[in-house]
């Protein structure tokens, strides 16, 4: 399948608006076009993704790429989602019964079908397993990565910035350099921005996900050209992998030199057996 066609083609329902129109609409004015293909809108991994686009914003304009995103879910979803991260509403689609990731041929997840459940509580059961590491490869490395830090990866939060939407209490940036330091991804940092999404969601849940069933189902990332050659591609294969670079989602944009300047890493990859790059992306 194309698939710059494809979505040039097939209509879903923009958040911004609610009107069914394509994620793409042909020859694109923009330098590059980054679809991102989501999971559920309260996914973990919808939600991390698009706080890192929200971080780089300025450097995604300043080198001329387009984005374009769409999650499971429904317009409630999509408005709910777009208020908590500040993703742009207008540059988000949703698809509420996943149809356009099987068309897409995306992992679909543990699909395990439980005698005496239903579909939505066969889901949950598959959910737990692959939190697990069960049909879901890097999970566990990369939960365990949240609470023990990364010197390849750039500082999250802040020094000056307030930590106070979670349940523990309220915290400023400067608690994570009695835990390690300052300038990379200290100890529990990245766990504290997971946990914050996590009190929204389960605040939030049947806006977030008004379908359970889909839980499992994974996305991927494409990257065209203005003539919409695929320029890159990446496939997710398990919770809370949805890049190649963990460490760095957007290093298949801005590469090694843009980690450096985020927090003196050069940043690797452990998951090149899922990505495939056309021919390498230039800003």
């Amino acid at each position: 399948m194309q698939v710059y066609n494809y979505l040039c083609e097939t209509p879903r329902e923009r958040v911004s608006d609610g009107m069914p129109v394509p994620i793409l609409s042909g020859p694109e004015r923009a330098q590059r076009t980054l679809v991102l293909v989501w999971p559920q809108l309260g996914d973990f991994d919808s939600l991390e993704y698009a706080w890192w686009l929200r971080r780089d914003w300025a450097q995604l304009q300043a080198a001329d790429i387009s984005v374009r995103a769409i999650g499971i879910g429904d317009r409630a979803s999509g408005q709910k989602f777009a208020d908590f991260t500040g993703f742009p509403a207008d540059c988000l689609w949703v698809d509420p019964t996943a149809d356009l990731h099987r068309d897409l041929e995306l992992y679909s997840g543990l699909t395990i079908e439980w005698p005496l459940l239903r579909r939505r509580q066969a889901a949950w059961v598959n959910l737990m397993l692959m939190c697990a590491g069960i049909a879901s490869p890097g999970t566990l490395r990369e939960v365990l990565r949240g609470y023990t830090g990364d010197r390849t990866a750039p500082q999250l939060i802040a020094d000056d910035e307030i930590v106070d939407d979670t349940p523990l209490p309220a915290m400023r940036g400067t608690f994570f350099r009695w835990a390690g330091g300052r300038g990379f991804q200290r100890p529990f940092e990245l766990a504290t921005l997971r946990l914050r999404n996590m009190t929204e969601v389960l605040s939030h849940w049947s806006t977030y996900v008004p379908d359970a069933q889909y839980m499992t189902q994974r996305g991927g990332t494409f990257l065209f050209d203005p003539a919409g050659e695929l320029l890159y591609e990446y496939r997710d294969r398990g919770i809370l992998g949805f890049a190649e670079n963990m460490s760095y989602p957007l290093d298949f944009l801005f590469g090694k030199d843009k980690v450096a300047s985020l927090g003196n890493v050069t940043g690797s990859s452990t998951s090149g057996d899922r990505a495939k790059s056309v021919r390498s992306p230039r800003v």
